[in-house]
């Protein structure tokens, strides 16, 4: 029986163990293996590294050099000979052209102890090894190494004990976090041992337990223990959690310009709360996201109290305002030009306000936007003015919006409560024989409710999960006659991973609910088609039809989708391309018993840009049957 150990361990021999690195494994109780030299087998040294590397000797990863006393050969299967060409001493001596026989010789005999380590730390503790020299006299001899690596070790056993805090405390939390660390073990038994395994599955155990609770947390001990002659190894390992950590007083460096108490309710982090790395990370990426800040780094020291550990937070400001120009286009409203200008404290009030202009050929629109910095529920006062112009060809729609309301900005679940003021004004309509009600045209205050909750793995490019939102809202029109109405909208997206590929499914269906004469306005009703609803067809093409062939909106909108979406490989190897197929459908009526369907069917490819996703469809509108390009970037939900 034998023992791989960790630095400063021996076994119960009390011989100490050599390794070619920190925790590297050493076999012992092997076969004699099979050598020219016949010389006693040395005790083994107490490293594998020779020590200083002999002048005019290359070292064991170097290049070839280009005058050499002999030649290598490794004979062996390819994971063995590729370590061997890679780590053999032997290599380190091929420049020393001055080498005589004896030295050689001694250099023979003393490479099978290192093939025997080396061939060991892939788990062969029961190697056949042959090294045999070859050449005739005054010739550059060969030395040709041979490998039978024998039956692999496999795992017999593993023993994982934990000390310190979590090794007592009665915590549910606690308690979960040694389950997992238990059932995420990465060298279960009966896998084969290597000792880049064994090193891999040690640190993702400590990592697990160093991600929570426990930043000072360490490897006390870890044993490997094999018997070559059943070929197993027998695996050990003591997890010291230490004391628990609870978060203490925040200590902010490089705020200058903004309010003192911005930091702390941007990072939501709690004096008392368990110390946890991803909530960290977390509160991190919200400070670098606000805008507000270029950087920001948080941590937590690990020498400090652990009852009140100081959490450091370090940022560098962004610039008071800043200016951003744009261009762009898209299939649905052609070329766009934009300037969008913030200013991250409004004197006099230390709002945030963000003004854009955008110029294009559909819908332009000026717009400005001024938030509060969040209270301590994260919740921040929010005023919004807007005014845009859309041109649907039939119909022209110059509208106004006005929003004061509280919006709160969570890492899953969005919230916003609001008042609005919605004014359109319909060109187009007059004398075509459709009702100012039909086309949209009037006047609406309203108070609404949004909730929004995303639950992806990974944005913007999600391979599982799911993102749900709602919008409920009710009010009066102004325009002639006021009329109470409500307003409700939902919307689903949901991903599935399948084998080498998944499905995304959406869904969004809406309603308003008010007289047949009143006169909502179009911002309030559904027009649907384009780039991000229902492919195959112009932007807003999806309406009702009213009189000489006008679309308008409607008071009823449910759209569909299915996409299966592949992953595109080269080599063997995935890129940042994919190819999807879909198929939409969208409806929009004043009745739920008038939806009738406009299907789109196609087909496309997305890149994982570093902007967001580029989507490039090709659709074929079934309704009209026409084939439309369809191209967008960005995801959202």
């Amino acid at each position: 029986m034998g023992s791989i150990l960790g630095s400063g361990q021996t076994n119960a021999s009390g011989t100490a163990r050599p390794s070619l690195a920190p925790s590297t494994i050493t076999a012992v109780s092997t076969p004699a293996s099979s050598v020219t030299q016949t010389a006693p087998a040395p005790p083994p040294p107490p490293v594998v590294d020779a020590g200083p590397t002999p002048a005019g000797a290359v070292g064991p990863t170097s290049a070839t050099p280009e005058v050499t006393a002999f030649d290598i050969v490794v004979r062996a299967p390819d994971a063995v000979r590729e370590l061997l060409e890679k780590h053999l001493e032997l290599q380190r001596y091929r420049a020393v052209t001055d080498l005589d026989d004896a030295e050689l010789a001694r250099l023979t005999v003393l490479a099978e102890r290192n093939v025997r380590n080396l061939v060991g730390t892939l788990g062969y503790f029961s190697p056949g090894i042959s090294i045999t020299r070859d050449g005739a006299a005054n010739a550059r001899p060969t030395i040709t190494v041979a490998v039978e690596p024998g039956p692999p070790t496999l795992i017999g056993s593993v023993k994982v004990e934990f000390a310190g805090d979590i090794a007592t405390s009665p915590d549910a939390d606690a308690i979960t976090q040694r389950t997992d660390i238990g059932r995420d073990w990465r060298l279960p038994a009966g896998q084969a041992f290597t000792q880049d395994a064994w090193d891999g599955a040690k640190t993702q155990a400590l990592r697990q337990l160093v991600a929570r609770r426990y930043p000072a947390g360490k490897l006390a001990s870890s044993l490997a223990d094999i018997d070559a002659t059943e070929d197993r190894a027998y695996l050990g390992l003591k997890l010291d959690s230490g004391p628990l950590y609870r978060l203490g007083p925040m200590q902010v460096s490089g705020v200058e310009r903004y309010d003192p108490v911005l930091v702390p309710r941007l990072t939501r982090l709690n004096q008392g709360d368990v110390y946890d790395q991803k909530a960290l990370a977390d509160a991190q990426l919200r400070l670098a996201s606000s805008g507000y800040f270029d950087s920001a780094y948080i941590f937590v020291d690990p020498e400090s109290d652990p009852a009140a550990a100081p959490v450091q937070v370090q940022v560098r400001e962004a610039k008071l305002q800043k200016v951003i120009f744009g261009v762009g286009a898209s299939t649905d409203n052609g070329p766009r030009a934009s300037v969008e200008h913030t200013h991250l404290r409004v004197p006099g009030i230390g709002w945030r306000a963000v003004t854009q202009l955008q110029l294009e050929r559909k819908s332009p629109y000026a717009q400005t936007e001024w938030t509060s910095i969040p209270d301590e529920s994260s919740w921040r006062w929010v005023a919004l003015g807007r005014v845009e112009r859309v041109d649907d060809d039939e119909l022209v729609t110059n509208g106004q919006r006005l929003r004061f309301g509280r919006t709160q900005t969570g890492d899953s679940i969005d919230r916003n409560i609001y008042l609005q003021y919605d004014r359109a004004r319909v060109r187009g309509a007059v004398g075509s024989g459709v009702t100012a009600a039909d086309a949209g045209d009037g006047s609406a205050l309203s108070g609404n409710y949004v909730w929004t909750g995303r639950y992806f793995d990974s944005l913007p490019f999600p391979t599982r999960g799911y993102g749900l939102g709602f919008e409920l809202g009710g009010g009066f029109t102004l325009s002639e006659k006021r009329q109470p109405y409500v307003r409700t909208v939902g919307r689903w997206l949901g991903v599935k991973s399948l084998t080498g590929s998944r499905l995304a499914f959406r869904a969004e269906g809406g309603a308003v609910m008010a007289a047949d004469e009143a006169r909502i306005p179009s911002g309030q009703l559904f027009r649907t088609g384009g780039d991000g609803s229902v492919r195959g067809y112009g932007y807003r093409d999806i309406g009702i039809k009213l009189a000489n062939g006008i679309t308008g909106p409607g008071r009823y909108m449910a759209v569909g989708s299915v996409e299966w979406q592949r992953p595109i490989r080269r080599n063997g190897l995935l890129t940042e391309w994919e190819n999807t197929v879909f198929i939409d459908a969208g409806a929009v009526s004043d009745k739920p018993q008038d939806m009738r369907p406009s299907v789109g069917i196609g087909t496309g490819v997305r890149w994982k840009s570093p902007i967001g996703p580029l989507q490039i469809d090709l659709a074929y509108g079934v309704k009209v049957q026409a084939v439309r390009l369809h191209v967008n970037v960005g995801f959202t939900f």
